[in-house]
């Protein structure tokens, strides 16, 4: 029961995420997890910060890639455009 918790708990992060669709991979070899927005996400824009890299299309993010997700955690994310 405790797993089906954490997934209704997410449910209010979900509803504010920039698509109503999402899909996340984990790398569990690499420890990383991929959030994408849009697919194919064709970003042709790129940030790092910290152990995050925010994907855009022009000024729309369509993805996000989280480094040492385990590891690390989730730290808050940047929601704005760059």
């Amino acid at each position: 029961m405790a797993k089906i918790n954490n997934v209704i708990e997410s449910v209010p992060y979900l509803l504010k995420m920039p698509s109503s669709r999402v899909w996340v991979d984990y790398d569990e070899e690499v420890d990383v997890l991929y959030i994408s927005f849009r697919k194919p996400q064709q970003a042709n824009d790129s940030v790092m910060e910290d152990n995050i890299v925010y994907h855009y299309h022009d000024d729309q993010l369509v993805g996000v890639t989280v480094m040492h997700a385990k590891k690390e955690g989730l730290p808050k994310l940047n929601t704005t455009a760059p």
